[in-house]
């Protein structure tokens, strides 16, 4: 056998290999439930709390076997009952969420879509700004109309109950909650939430409010600058605040992880954009139909492969400064997340760059 034979012999086992751990790595998004294509308002919340109160009760009527499960059970249950414990009956009268990629004119001018994971105590301050300021626009200019879509990733506190308590509060607001019934990461949550709004333009926003919300007003003026045929995204920035004390204060390995995760972004990601991971996003509708059925990662580099495919599709991207701070109460952890980041963003890089994850065109008209 000659050497050349062996050599190459040697290089496709080394290949397929890769491929085949490459493979198993990649991450497969889970199909979405029949309650995970639904949506609850404040219309639902009477029979949410009688879910809760029954999911209570059954929780104290089957007690554990053994004392050592009796502990587990009491660590880990849940305080309400989440998605994957409501009742077939509570489940089967919920409406079923209309989908972005329907034909036909947007039905609101603003669609907010809010990824939310055991967010109970934050979620309320971040509502009222949002709130505030959507519902004084919309006194300035009657043609403005705004929905907000909050996307519960299965959280296991009370999320979704204070999610309709506020939309109970604010009835003449258009608010509604997807819940999961299991979670699937905070990216699993913006792609699933993007694909179920009526908005012309479809806003991501974080529910810890360290975003200013009323930056928004500027990354719409940014985005109608760049948009061509309908398509465009302008992603909020916080590369201008790499010097200020919101950053400079914070501790020397969070502030090494950020450097770090940037140049590798660079090395395997993006170009041309200094903060890719900023949870406050912009998209027309027609970009967002194009990018987020055609996702793949769940995990905290979601945004990553959300402007890889628009940079492929050849999209629009404007980055836009906005005032930000930190919020206590981050589920990011720091050592975990960020290896679990790099390896996911070398995922996606391999997967594009192989073709094994492709992006069908799209057709740009007038």
């Amino acid at each position: 056998m000659s050497l050349t034979l062996v050599l190459s012999s040697i290089l496709m086992g080394g290949l397929l290999c890769a491929l085949s751990v490459l493979y198993l790595l990649s991450p497969n998004p889970r199909p979405a439930t029949g309650s995970e294509q639904c949506y609850q308002d404040y219309t639902h919340l009477e029979a949410l709390i009688k879910e809760e109160q029954e999911h209570e009760q059954r929780l104290k009527d089957h007690p554990a076997s053994s004392p050592s499960s009796v502990g587990t059970l009491n660590q880990k249950k849940k305080k309400i009952a989440g998605g994957a414990t409501r009742s077939e009956k509570y489940k089967a009268q919920l409406p079923r969420l209309p989908r972005t990629a329907d034909e036909g004119a947007p039905e609101k001018s603003l669609s907010v879509v809010v990824p939310a994971y055991n967010e109970s105590e934050r979620l309320p301050i971040m509502m009222k700004e949002t709130l505030d300021f959507l519902k004084a626009r919309s006194e300035r200019d009657p043609q403005f109309t705004y929905e907000i879509l909050i996307v519960d990733d299965g959280s296991q506190d009370s999320t979704v109950r204070v999610a309709l308590e506020i939309a109970q509060q604010e009835r003449n607001s258009d608010i509604r909650v997807l819940s999961f019934e299991k979670n699937r990461g905070k990216g699993g949550a913006v792609a699933q939430g993007m694909q179920y709004t009526r908005g012309k333009y479809i806003l991501m926003v974080d529910a810890d409010g360290a975003t200013r919300f009323s930056d928004l007003d500027q990354l719409e003026a940014k985005l109608k600058e760049v948009e061509q045929d309908g398509y465009g995204v302008a992603v909020g920035s916080r590369a201008h605040l790499v010097k200020t004390d919101a950053v400079v204060k914070r501790s020397f390995i969070r502030n090494f992880l950020m450097y770090s995760f940037h140049k590798v972004v660079y090395v395997l990601g993006i170009r041309g954009i200094e903060d890719t991971q900023c949870g406050f996003k912009l998209f027309t509708r027609e970009a967002a139909k194009a990018i987020f059925p055609n996702m793949h990662v769940e995990g905290w580099v979601f945004d990553i492969e959300v402007l890889m495919i628009a940079q492929r599709l050849g999209i629009p991207i404007a980055e836009v400064p906005v005032a930000w701070q930190e919020i206590d109460g981050s589920k990011v952890s720091l050592m975990t997340d960020s290896i679990q980041m790099a390896l996911d963003l070398l995922i996606i890089r391999m997967n594009y760059i192989l073709g094994i994850w492709t992006t069908p065109s799209i057709k740009k008209t007038k």
